[in-house]
């Protein structure tokens, strides 16, 4: 009998309370090899613009490459085991990030050079993934106690940011718990993922005022003080390259080379090594096409997840995750982290796979 079409009303609601909830046949798109080729296309203009902007100069590009190659490495393990583990898989990933910040018994304490990654805002970067991929499982198992026991996981990593010392982490966390709850009521996934386009868009937008003081005294000041005046000075410095250099900037991991010493402060760690921000490094050291290029694969992400067939909660969840790394990336350089990158590819990876039968 075919129950999607003419089953019983007491197996839909079965389907309903035991399972994800299902789209309709229009909102089920395969990723397909089309937009996977796109995403090629995109990784592999990063990564030769990267070597152009670092020819002839002493520029080190390593970063950016390794960085890309941990984003392809995690989205393609994150493919496989979200096609055999669905459920396992983010969960386990979630499980593990945990476990690595609450194993050590001074991790809590936010020592510069605690585990695992040495730089407490990183660590909250990892416990967002972490939220996202709980929550991701959470939509993607049976049961309503499974569901549960995967949310409060979740809303755990959430509170481990708290320790950490970030709020912001925190910030993002809560979000993304509160919008996978709430995703299972948006029946149209592309209107949940054009907000989160225009959430990063915003941030990013509001990081860029902030910079060429394009904002009004007041607002500014504060923003200011919320963001620290050691970090509002080095994205001063990022702009004032970015306009001296708008073609190629200064080259991959040259902003301490070229920016005015006395940058940075205790808060900003390392010190005056990067603007804090991905976007204004890509403008100094990469000049304007740098930038199009990570609003291009940040696109194609959300493109990705838009054509996944997963379920809208699954999706919007990642995409609410990803999201919320990019809004953290707008104002810290988590993503200088190889591991934040992999887990941010995946999430992406696991959240647009085809689970087998």
């Amino acid at each position: 009998m075919d129950t999607t079409a003419g089953g019983t009303p007491g197996a839909t609601q079965a389907g309903r309370s035991d399972g994800p909830p299902h789209d309709p046949p229009a909102a089920r798109r395969d990723s397909g090899g089309t937009v996977d080729a796109v995403g090629v296309v995109v990784l592999v203009c990063c990564a030769v613009w990267a070597l152009v902007a670092a020819a002839g100069r002493p520029a080190r590009p390593e970063g950016t490459l390794l960085a890309l190659l941990a984003v392809t490495a995690g989205y393609a393990l994150g493919r496989i085991l979200g096609a055999l583990l669905p459920v396992l898989a983010p969960a386990a990933a979630a499980a593990a990030v945990l476990a690595l910040v609450l194993i050590p018994p001074t991790r809590l304490s936010a020592h510069p050079d605690a585990p695992p990654l040495g730089y407490p805002n990183a660590d909250a970067a990892l416990l967002v993934l972490a939220v996202g991929a709980a929550c991701c499982a959470a939509w993607s198992a049976k049961g309503r106690a499974r569901r549960a026991a995967l949310r409060c996981v979740g809303a755990g990593a959430a509170v481990a940011a708290l320790a950490l010392g970030s709020a912001a982490g925190f910030a993002a966390g809560v979000a993304i718990v509160l919008c996978s709850l709430t995703a299972a009521r948006v029946r149209r996934r592309l209107l949940g993922l054009s907000a989160f386009a225009l959430a990063a868009a915003l941030a990013v937008g509001g990081s860029c005022a902030v910079a060429v003081d394009a904002l009004p005294s007041g607002l500014s000041e504060s923003l200011t003080g919320q963001l620290t005046q050691p970090r509002v000075e080095l994205w001063h410095q990022a702009v004032d390259l970015a306009e001296q250099h708008p073609l190629r900037g200064v080259g991959p991991e040259r902003f301490a080379d070229e920016a005015a010493p006395g940058g940075g402060g205790p808060d900003l760690a390392p010190s005056a090594s990067s603007p804090q921000s991905a976007p204004l490094q890509l403008a100094a050291e990469q000049g304007i096409p740098g930038v199009a290029l990570l609003a291009a694969a940040f696109a194609w992400l959300l493109t990705a997840l838009w054509r996944s067939p997963r379920p809208t909660p699954v999706v919007l969840t990642a995409a609410a995750t990803l999201t919320g790394l990019a809004m953290l990336a707008t104002v810290d350089h988590v993503l200088s982290y190889a591991v934040v990158t992999a887990g941010a590819g995946f999430l992406a990876g696991s959240s647009t796979s085809r689970p087998l039968p």
